[in-house]
């Protein structure tokens, strides 16, 4: 009977994961599946549950932390961040001391500039960051300049 009932948890568990995929249930799962073998062996079940919480423990604590940095999926840059890396073109100086806009990819942002130096309206500049809701940029060197 008792093998029955950790088959039963190691196919709810894996549903579970199924669902959410966040890797804490599948390792509850597999101390199941160790349990599940122990009580084919009719093994007491203080051994199977005591296996149970050992695997599970061992499983979550040293290999989750593996299993999540491998197999995370790659983010994909959206919305704000992907214009990290973009040209854009000042149509607003920018100065020291006050944000100026910046066109890029043809959305206004406001902008601030790296170095605090001025960028004067039509100047060509390389966004390097966003902080908040201000593209940080600066003027990209042309090879005459």
């Amino acid at each position: 009977m008792e093998a029955y009932i950790w088959l039963g948890l190691v196919l709810v568990l894996i549903v579970i994961e199924a669902a959410t995929v966040s890797l804490t249930t599948i390792w509850l799962a597999a101390g199941s599946l160790v349990s599940f073998i122990l009580a084919m062996l009719k093994l007491p079940i203080w051994v199977q549950i005591t296996c149970f919480l050992a695997v599970s423990v061992v499983l979550l604590v040293f290999t989750r932390p593996l299993a999540v940095k491998y197999l995370k999926v790659r983010g994909q840059k959206t919305n704000a961040d992907a214009l990290i890396g973009e040209k854009g073109i000042v149509i607003n100086d920018i100065t020291e001391h006050n944000a100026g806009q910046v066109k890029v990819k043809g959305q206004v942002w406001t902008a601030v500039s790296t170095t605090g130096e001025t960028l004067e309206k039509d100047t060509e500049v390389f966004i390097k960051d966003i902080q908040g809701v201000k593209l940080v940029v600066e003027k990209i060197q042309k090879v005459n300049d």
